[in-house]
């Protein structure tokens, strides 16, 4: 009986060229294997080198899957949350009870199922007046007391939308434009999807010891490609002005995600 022919397989996704580091994976599930194990690494890493871990995260469909595997996962039960503070990307100036709120979903996630101390859990209080202004203050006093060229974010998850934008940094708005020293701003105009936003600014993401992108889907798709294509100005596609000065950037994409014909 001659032999079964061999089952092909699949083609490796490759890698589009984007600034930085590219991490294609198959699937969203295996992608997530590759963000939780990063983040754990950094996490440990900061702990021994700090004595603690400060972790901005987005909000989105897009990294909630991974926010539930840092939960049940059991090969990341030694993630040193007690260790850990956690802080927000953006958020929408909505109440806190409402679903397009940020800080729910991560709070119903993360907050609820680890034992991260309350007073080390900051949302953004964007119904505050001068809330952007409060949430400089609450960073720099958590910051402070490491060493100079330390105080910065170790780890801060972005994503990025069909215009190219990230965080709450939307083309042709004012944030883009922050003046020099604001970490957090307000953020509003034509451009940005309602409601108004608050959001760490390119100087405050920009210090970030480490910048993971994370993209799936094929709707990003066109965005990648786009972005493979650069260069780009960062007023019309924001995530450009993600350039770390002395930190990882860091892309994890699908292989949805990644362009037909990206190269290597």
């Amino acid at each position: 009986m001659p032999a079964p022919e061999p089952i092909p397989l699949a083609p490796e996704p490759r890698k589009p060229r984007l600034p930085g580091e590219v991490v294609v994976r198959a699937s969203v599930d295996d992608l997530i294997d590759a963000i939780a194990a990063d983040l754990f690494f950094q996490a440990k890493a900061c702990v021994r080198a700090f004595g603690d871990f400060h972790l901005a995260l987005s909000g989105g469909s897009t990294p909630e899957p991974l926010y539930r595997r840092l939960m049940y996962d059991p090969r990341l039960r030694e993630f040193p949350w007690k260790k850990t503070h956690l802080w927000q990307v953006d958020e929408r100036c909505v109440p806190e009870d409402d679903d397009r709120r940020n800080w729910k979903m991560i709070g119903e996630i993360l907050l609820d199922h680890s034992d991260i101390p309350r007073g080390q859990a900051h949302p953004m209080p964007v119904l505050e007046e001068q809330g952007d202004e409060l949430y400089e203050r609450q960073l720099r006093d958590a910051l402070e007391w490491r060493e100079k060229g330390h105080d910065r974010l170790d780890y801060v998850l972005l994503g990025i939308g069909a215009d190219l934008h990230t965080a709450s940094l939307f083309p042709g708005s004012p944030a883009l434009d922050a003046p020099p020293g604001r970490l957090t701003v307000f953020n509003d105009g034509p451009t940005v999807t309602p409601p108004e936003r608050m959001t760490l600014t390119y100087e405050m993401l920009n210090a970030s010891r480490f910048l993971g992108v994370m993209v799936t889907g094929q709707g990003k798709r066109e965005a990648v490609s786009r972005l493979a294509a650069g260069p780009l100005d960062p007023a019309e596609a924001p995530i450009a002005g993600i350039r770390p000065l002395g930190g990882v950037l860091r892309w994890y994409l699908d292989a949805a995600a990644c362009p037909e014909q990206a190269a290597e």
